[in-house]
């Protein structure tokens, strides 16, 4: 959430990053929310300037009932009961113009940073750097959706019977697959000095504003109705909400977490190739990492985070590229994104396996996550993070681009972790 100081102080910037993601009523928005804001302080004023009145008034009754003076009491009165109904007044329009100003604070997205290109959408993605040579399949090459039926590793129609579309179950290579990669992935994050973090995979709705999921993507998360909470989209939700509501000392900055959980969309469904498989699932698996770091340093975070999830893909011997999002292909929330995809051979396409952001201050303002400066005045931190990885489109991956008439070989790096060296 955009602070308002911001908008006030900095309108013409705000204006022009918000111009990046093409966001049509930024303007008519911005000024709404100044407006708002003004009408809460005049109310303020006004609130505060009766209440004195009425203390003072109040004062001024004691010493004149003590002298006797009972007539001029009474007038008195009637003039703090007067007072009393504009505070009441006050105190109510008051209560309404901040939640209005807070829920319009709401649906404002993050200004982008000076380095994000200004397109439109996925074509205008500037590709930052291409790694790895790309694969050379042999005629006959499968996609992915044929090898895991072919392997009998991964069951979409038994998903399909037990839950619906885009669940599938994991059976035999397939789930110690899946094992060995979240495993793999937390050790490689535990040794990069994140700290291990077992969350809930449910949270209540002050988590999903916390940071940013509510209300943009109300519609694609879950919502157990009955009691109010809603299946995370990712760990970041969770992770980064265990610091709602503090203040970090700065001795305890950066905050390097990581965790593993199941993650649920209800954004799958459209049909095509860009989509088959595990291209697109309502539930999947993912290794997340989240820092907390004072401003100065975020960038510098970023840029760290993005090589460690290099480092994954270089391990897991995956051609990928990295790319800087433009404004138009940005999440609401984000002030900078890098996605990286790999390369799927059998589909002929980049596939993206994870995103990394920097959401500046904008996710610390809806949770009130500070630290202290040296002269004792609180300061909002920066939040991050990045999938470290997610896991369908990765075991795409690797079982198009490593298929052999011997079975699919497995990079070494994966070998102790599942046991074998080879599926089929």
């Amino acid at each position: 959430m955009l602070q308002v100081s911001v908008l006030r102080e900095h309108t013409a910037a705000v204006l022009a990053g918000l111009a990046k993601r093409h966001y049509a009523t930024a303007e008519a928005d911005v000024q709404a929310i100044l407006g708002l804001d003004q009408r809460r302080k005049e109310l303020q004023t006004a609130h505060d300037q009766a209440q004195a009145e009425a203390n003072e008034l109040a004062r001024q009754i004691g010493g004149l009932m003590k002298a006797g003076n009972k007539a001029e009491a009474e007038t008195l009165k009637a003039r703090t009961a007067e007072l009393k109904q504009h505070t009441k007044a006050h105190a109510e329009e008051l209560a309404d113009v901040e939640k209005e100003l807070q829920q319009a604070l709401y649906k404002l997205p993050n200004v982008p940073h000076s380095s994000v290109p200004a397109g439109r959408s996925a074509e205008d993605n500037e590709v930052v750097r291409e790694v790895g040579a790309k694969p050379e399949l042999p005629a006959g090459a499968k996609p992915h959706w044929e090898l895991i039926e072919q392997y009998d590793i991964i069951d979409f129609a038994l998903g399909n019977k037990i839950t619906g579309a885009g669940f599938p179950v994991y059976k035999g290579q397939g789930a110690r697959l899946q094992r060995a990669l979240i495993n793999f992935f937390l050790d490689e994050a535990r040794e990069a000095g994140y700290t291990e973090i077992q969350p809930p995979i449910l949270v209540n709705e002050a988590s999903g504003y916390g940071t940013g999921q509510l209300p943009d993507k109300e519609g694609q998360m879950y919502h157990a109705t009955a009691d109010d909470l809603y299946l995370i989209p990712t760990a970041e939700v969770p992770i980064t909400n265990l610091y709602r509501d503090e203040i970090i000392a700065p001795a305890q900055l950066p905050i390097l977490n990581t965790g593993y959980t199941p993650c649920f969309r209800r954004e799958a469904g459209s049909w095509g190739a860009h989509v088959r498989g595990l291209n697109r699932l309502h539930q999947f698996d993912k290794v997340e990492i989240v820092q907390i770091t004072q401003p100065e340093n975020s960038y510098a975070a970023l840029e760290g985070m993005v090589a460690h999830i290099e480092g994954l893909l270089q391990k897991l011997e995956l051609p990928y590229r990295v790319l800087r999002l433009c404004g138009g292909d940005m999440g609401f929330t984000s002030a900078l994104t890098y996605d990286l995809e790999v390369w799927s051979a059998a589909q002929q396409r980049w596939l993206e396996v994870s995103s990394a952001s920097n959401f500046e201050t904008y996710q610390a303002n809806r949770l009130k996550l500070r630290t202290r400066t040296e002269g004792g005045k609180t300061q909002l931190l920066h939040t991050l993070n990045g999938s470290a990885l997610a896991l369908p489109r990765i075991v795409a991956a690797l079982l198009e681009n490593n298929q052999t008439p011997e079975g699919i070989r497995l990079p070494a790096a994966l070998h102790s972790y599942c046991g074998f060296s080879r599926i089929g």
